[in-house]
Formats: C-alpha cells, structure tokens, sequence
C-alpha cells in the first residue's frame, strides 16, 4: 500500500510540472480523444496547475459559496487566485455554522480537481450491460448527446408512455424541482424518484407523530444541561458537524453528555457515558428512562402537567386513571404509561440492553433531573431499522416529557425562512401529460405492504431502494427512459446488485455526474456534472444554533471541461431540443422565470441558471420583498455574503399549536391513529393488519403510542454469529470521497481506523477466539452478500459486534477509488452485506440491526 501511496503522489508531482496553458490546452482536447471506462480505463487530462500560479504572487479573493459533504450544508468562503481554488474556510457571515468547517470542505478541493472527473458527453457503443460488460464509452459532443435525449423522450409521448419515463435524484440543491419535479411532471410522469428514503426518513417519523414536524431537528446545545444522543455522532457525521465541533469544548463544560452507541464514536469519545448497546434495542432503554422519570416524578409539570391532586400516580405495574392527570401541553401521557411504559423497568431494559441496570437508572435520574434543558438527540443508529419508526417515536418522546421540545437548552424545529417556490407546471401539461402522470410510483409506496405516510399521507413517501424490484419485476410497468444525477444507487443501497441487474433493464439511462460511478457503468450517456461547491449557481437551506440560513452557491471558477449544471442548464438545454421536436411546453414554463431585477426572460442555460436562482431568493435579497432576517440592499449584497440567516428561534411558540390532530404534544398520537386506519381503509381491512404485513408487533391501542419493539434482524445467530455496526466517516463527501488521497491519507481520524486501508473491527475478545490478529485479511459474510477487507482489534466495539465504516469497496468512480478500474474494488463495499429491507411506515432503508454476519480468514 506505501508503494502504491508514493506512486500516486509521484504522479501529482509530475501533474504539478505542467503549466496552466499546457495544461487548458490538453484539456480542451478533451472532445477530441478517446477515453475508454472499460478495463483498460487511464485518464488522460491532468488537472493541477504549476505551483507557482497559486503560490501568492497575485492577490486572491474569497467567494462565497456552500460545501454538500454532508447535509449539514455549510456556508463556505473559497479562496480563488488565478481563477483557481486553492482553499476553503467557513462563512463567518452564517449563524448557523458561525464561520467552522469540517474536513470534508478541504476535501472538496482534491474533488474538483481529480484528473479523473468525466470531462465530455460520452456514450456507451457496447449494446450488453451487466457488471463484467465493458460500456466502451466514447466521447461525443453536446449536441449529439442531447439529441439522443430529446428523441427518447419524444418517443415516449408519441406513443402515449410518459409514465415510463424516471428521474433518479441524490443530492441536490433547492434548484431540484426545476428538474425533478417540473420537467418530470410536463413531459408526463409520476416518476421522480429521490434519494431520501436511503438516508433517513425514519428520524422524521417519530417528530412527525409526536410533534408533528417531518424534517430534520436543531438542538440547543450551548444552553443544555444534559445531551443523550441516539446513534448520532454530530462530531463526525450528522447534521452540523462544522458547528457543534466548534462549540462542543463549552458544551461538554456545562453538560453532561451521554452516548448511546455500539461502537466508540467520535462523540462517544468525548462523553461522560458511553452505554454500547445491544444494537436493536434503543428502544427498551429509551422505554426505562421514560419509566424511571414517571416514576421518580421528573417529568416536566409546566409542559406536561400534573395529577390534579398533586399525588403521583405512576407507580411499577399501576395502570393509572387518565381522569386524575391534568395535561397541559400534551395528549395521552397517562395512556402511554398504561400501554407501553408501566412494567418498563430499568432491571427489564438490562436483560435487552445488555447494558448493567445501575448505568441505565443513573442516566434515566440525571437525564430527568435536568429537564428542561435535557436534549433526547435521535440520530439513524436506533430508527433505520425494520421497526424503526416506533423508535423513532419513543427516542423522541422523551424531549416532551421533559419539556425540551421547542424549549431552551432542547430539541427544536425550523426557522421561517422566504424563499419562493418556482412556478407551478400545471398549465403547461398536456393531456398526454395528465394521463402519464396518473399512474402508480415505480416505487410502489402506498401498495398495503408500504405504507410510507409522510406527514399523515399514506403513500406520500419515498421507497428508494424499492425502485429497483419495481424496475426488475416491470411491476407495475417496464421503465424506458431514465435520467439521474448526484446518485450512485448501484453502490449507496442495500444489495446494490439488484440495482444492477434493474439498470441494466432500463433500454435508454442517462447520468449526470462529476466521476463514472458503478451507476454509471450501466448507463448509455454520460454527462459531465459541475461540481457544486465551486461550478454551480445554486442554494440550499439548513437549520443550528437557533437560526436557519439560506446559502448560496456560485461559480468561483470557470466550470472544469464541458461541465454543465445538473438542475437548471441541463434541463434547459433539453427542453430546446424538445422544442425542436414540436414540444415547447417545457422550455415555455422554463421561460417564466424571469430575472427580478431586470424583468427580462432567460434566453440561454447560462441566463436560466442565473434568473431562476435570484427568482427563488428575491424575497431575500430585494428590499422591497423584505419580510425578516438578514436585510440586503440587492442581489449582488446578497450574492457577496453569500448567506442569509434567518431571525433567532421563537421558544415555546408551539406548545399547544403544533401540526398533530390535537395542536399538542401526543404521547398518544391521534395523528398516527388517522394515518393508519386511512391506509387500511383504503385496502380494506384493519390496522393490526397492516402492522402484521409490514413487520411489526404492536397491535391494537399499542399502535398509537412510542413504544418499545424488538429488533427484525436477517440471520440466523447460529450461522452468523455477529451483528454489523454501520458507520459513517467524518471523511465521506456524500460517498463522493474515495477518489482523493486525503481521504485515504488521514483515514485514523475515524476512531479505530486506519490510514489506507478498510478495517473492520472486532473487540479482542471476539479476535482471540477465531485467532484473528489486526491486519489479517477477512471476509465478512452475511446472506445476502460478501466482502473483504482487513481485521482491527478494538475494544470500542460492543463484544458480539463487528463495526465497519462505509465508504469504499468501489470498483469503479476513478484510479484510487478502485484497485483495477471496473473490476477489482478497494476494500468492501457495506452495502453488499445488507438486505434490501425497510422500516415500512416511513419508507427508510434499513441499515441498523439489519444483519447478522460471519468472519474468516483469508
């Protein structure tokens, strides 16, 4: 591995020797040369200018612009000299992550400058597709890809098919619905298909149902007294990591910080507990500290209420009378003790656990003890899992029983924020359109199996993974057509080979992409995306710190190649080629998103990028639209700060006005009770039903409230002795970084792991037992897959466990990211190793608890 780390950085040296006119000449030749993704696959454009061009002669300028690592969504300032990207530091104008940064914004320099980036239109000229098919990409110009795509899609419409047209959407900006959405919906299909649901849409769930807030939560750590965190890790990859590294010195100096997570995080590390449970079982531990805070009278009186006489009624195996408790700002707390909590002792969490009683009853009193400023932090660790979305609910129940919802020092939703939804596509679809639109989601969501109820909407929620069954199967019909962009779900998925076998179905795929991913392996065209922190005009909105800010994007430099923006050039470009054709619907719509300031119509992709991003933010930046937050005197102070933030967080406006059925806090959810018997309306039957086809075990009333469910592993424990601990790297952009050095090069700052290579690790009491020693090359099996990589000792691993980080086992994407270019991948790919199953309420993937797995030597 040494040898091959000094001769890749040989060739960054020799790449450092080239001049910048050398180097833009050789580029522009891009077009003209034959550049293969096959096996015998070598990039042939050099992408690092001379040294001395960025060595501070000239007087460089900071740009605003945002870092997509990861969905924190910072605000970034790049440093251009030159009209190059030579460093990226933190917006000290955004309250949201005050000015911090995080490894994964330097990252992004070795991004947008990897030789290895796609840097022309190519296409496929090898008919077969599958793993071992080389696609035999050639370049070809922009118009001739683009002509391709007008003409499919043409060929759809003519013969009345635009339902079986797809979009495929992974990370993305707010410009997205220009693309997914609006194009999708005028060419004529229900299709847009994002990648949500791989993420995390089971920690939406139990905010959702208890709070009524679907999206990703804030929590006001500066003011907190007590932080118990559910398999998040915000010091490497959760929400805001730029920011809560730079606070958590003073957090840990006011408050107590317990983690509950099986392996030694990088939060984990710096807590005053760790409780390394049993993965699975969050949900019992979660349901003893709801009991012991019943019990010992901890709950929150000013938000919850109290008994009307003042004596506490809650008491180990009591059913309570709900006529004697007074609530205030909630519903059911005292038929949630009597369904789910009154025998959850602290001794009967510990047999689930496997964690000691003692440890479990003083995080419970402390945890109670400092409400309300006592934060229950649920992350994906306990809530991606195939009961997930009821611990979801229980994880998160515990901020309203201790009044930290939407409270000082708690857990807290969104801030307004004005930016303006782009015109609707109604008016511009057609019949064919309307027709096309009307049928069923290649996902299946809403079928009785899947009910995915966003926000109370039975079926309104995405089933990513599920997509590719419905393409293998033609079930409910055969996609023709697909594009997508910022998405590899042939290796982000669980048992991505059956995203393999299902692209290679599909008749015409297009991807828009910055590297050639595995998706794009079975692809037919290939476009060059722009890089979005550095290339594109774009916006994203997040949420920390009590603020919401809007930040931009733009170009800080002249886009690499022939790259072109995913979700407002590209889309353009096509619907003129369409219009050629006879069908100008498309561009028509596209032409309403005038430029604010000067009222004129985009004529061009460039023009179009520029006016539909100050359309979408004019009530930000134009005086006249002001409506709170940051004031600007026009788009180009706006475009100079490069974020707005938004005013401070409103605490405890909600109490008793929240989006439920009762206004409140519900404990028990009426509003989960609504959507449920909605679905099995719809299919003609009962909820204990659907709950039995979807794999859980509440039924009856114990459906309605958070409660506790045991984990649905795949595996059987005598054949696959350990569980598997995903986990998330501090290095990972999005997936996107196994192509730079750097990530391989400080790969140690992930706890327990090692610089170039891809560890799993296994605590010395399991290792000692196989006779297994740190560097011993293994395989991990599980029953739906395997891979190899190289065995840690580490006694941050729960015994009985084995925990790897995701991120490599690429066997494409560039020259360090696989070992033999469309062949032999570097190190495992996680993936492989987990099943293709769901918590079904929410639609999320499993990844937690998900499979048990064997280790050999190899």
């Amino acid at each position: 591995m040494k040898a091959e780390k000094r001769t890749f950085w040989k060739d960054v040296l020799d790449d450092l020797k080239m001049s910048r006119r050398s180097f833009m000449k050789r580029a522009s030749a891009a077009t003209g040369g034959a550049i293969a993704l096959g096996g015998a696959f070598t990039p042939s454009f050099r992408t690092l200018a001379e040294a001395s061009e960025v060595s501070g002669k000239g007087v460089g300028s900071w740009i605003a612009s945002t870092c997509q690592g990861c969905t924190s969504w910072c605000s970034k300032q790049i440093y251009v000299v030159n009209g190059r990207a030579v460093k990226v530091r933190g917006n000290p104008s955004s309250k949201v992550n005050v000015g911090a940064g995080c490894p994964r914004s330097h990252l992004a320099l070795q991004q947008v400058y990897d030789p290895d980036r796609i840097k022309t239109p190519m296409k496929r000229t090898n008919p077969g597709k599958g793993r071992n098919e080389d696609p035999k990409f050639v370049p070809i110009s922009w118009d001739e890809a683009l002509d391709t795509i007008a003409d499919k899609i043409m060929e759809l419409r003519n013969n009345n098919e635009t339902h079986k047209y797809m979009l495929m959407r992974g990370r993305y900006s707010y410009m997205r619905d220009i693309l997914y959405d609006r194009m999708t919906k005028i060419i004529g299909s229900p299709n847009n298909i994002s990648h949500s649901s791989i993420c995390a849409e089971a920690e939406k769930f139990g905010p959702y149902y208890t709070e009524g807030y679907w999206n990703y939560r804030q929590y006001d750590v500066m003011n907190a007294r007590y932080v118990l965190i559910w398999g998040a890790d915000p010091l490497a990859a959760n929400r805001q990591v730029s920011y809560y590294s730079a606070v958590w010195g003073d957090v840990i100096g006011r408050a107590k910080i317990a983690v509950v997570e099986p392996r030694l995080s990088a939060t984990a590390a710096k807590a005053d507990e760790w409780l390394p449970i049993e993965p699975g079982h969050d949900g019992a531990l979660a349901a003893a500290v709801a009991h012991t805070i019943l019990v010992e009278g901890l709950w929150y009186k000013e938000f919850v209420g109290d008994f009307s006489d003042g004596q506490n009624r809650f008491v180990p195996g009591a059913e309570v009378d709900p006529e004697t408790f007074e609530e205030k700002h909630t519903n059911g707390v005292v038929r949630w003790w009597n369904l789910a909590l009154r025998d959850k002792t602290v001794e009967w969490a510990a047999e689930r656990t496997g964690l000691p009683a003692e440890q479990i009853r003083r995080v419970a009193l402390e945890y109670g003890n400092a409400a309300p400023h006592a934060i229950s932090w649920v992350g994906g660790g306990p809530v991606m899992q195939v009961r997930g979305g009821y611990t979801s609910m229980i994880c998160h129940a515990l901020n309203g029983l201790v009044g930290a919802c939407d409270n000082v020092g708690g857990s807290l939703v969104s801030n307004k924020e004005y930016t303006t939804e782009f015109p609707e596509p109604d008016e511009f679809m057609d019949e064919i359109a309307k027709v096309g639109k009307k049928h069923e989601k290649i996902d299946q969501r809403g079928r009785k199996e899947f009910p995915c109820i966003n926000e109370g909407k039975p079926g309104s929620a995405v089933i990513t993974n599920n997509a590719a069954d419905g393409i293998l199967n033609d079930d409910p019909y055969d996609i023709k057509v697909a594009i997508a962009y910022m998405n590899n779900f042939t290796f982000s998925c669980g048992q991505p080979e059956r995203w393999e076998r299902a692209l290679s179905k599909i008749p015409f795929l297009v991807h828009i992409t910055t590297n050639a991913s595995e998706f794009s392996w079975f692809s037919d065209i290939l476009l060059p995306d722009v890089h979005h922190m550095f290339e594109k005009w774009g916006y994203v909105k997040s949420i920390g710190n009590g603020y919401r800010h809007v930040t931009l994007m733009q170009p800080a430099i002249k886009p690499m190649w022939e790259s072109k923006i995913d979700e407002t050039e590209i889309p353009w470009l096509i619907a003129e080629k369409l219009k050629e054709r006879g069908f100008d619907n498309l561009l028509r719509h596209y032409k309403i998103y005038i430029d604010p300031e000067t009222g004129k119509e985009p004529n061009n992709a460039q023009e179009f990028a520029l006016y539909s991003l100050k359309y979408a933010t004019q009530n930000l930046w134009d005086p006249a639209k002001y409506k709170g937050g940051d004031k600007f005197n026009g788009w180009e102070d706006l475009l100079k700060a490069g974020v707005w933030n938004s005013d401070p967080y409103p605490f405890r406006k909600r109490w008793s006005n929240m989006k439920t059925k009762t206004k409140k806090f519900e404990f028990y959810s009426e509003t989960l009770k609504e959507a449920l018997e909605k679905h099995a309306e719809k299919h003609n039957t009962t909820v204990d039903d659907i709950l039995e086809t979807c794999f859980y075990q509440a039924r009856g009333e114990l459906a309605f409230v958070p409660h506790y469910e045991e984990p649905f592993t795949n595996g059987d424990q005598s054949e696959y002795p350990f569980l598997f601990v995903d986990h998330k790297s501090r290095l990972n952009r999005e997936g996107r970084s196994a192509n730079c050095p750097w990530y391989y090069d400080f790969k140690d700052v992930d706890p327990g792991d090692a610089a170039w290579d891809d560890v799993a690790k296994i605590n010395p009491v399991d290792a000692e037992s196989m006779g297994i020693r740190t560097g011993d090359p293994i395989r991990l099996t599980s029953p739906t897959g395997s891979i190899t990589c190289t065995a840690k000792l580490w006694e941050g691993v729960r015994p009985g466990t084995v925990a790897k980080c995701y991120g490599q086992g690429h066997w494409v994407y560039g020259r360090l990211a696989s070992k033999d270019f469309g062949k032999v991948p570097r190190g495992g790919n996680n993936n492989d190793l987990i099943p293709a199953v769901y918590d079904r309420l929410s639609g999320s993937t499993v990844r937690h608890a998900a499979t048990r797995v064997k280790i050999e030597r190899v």
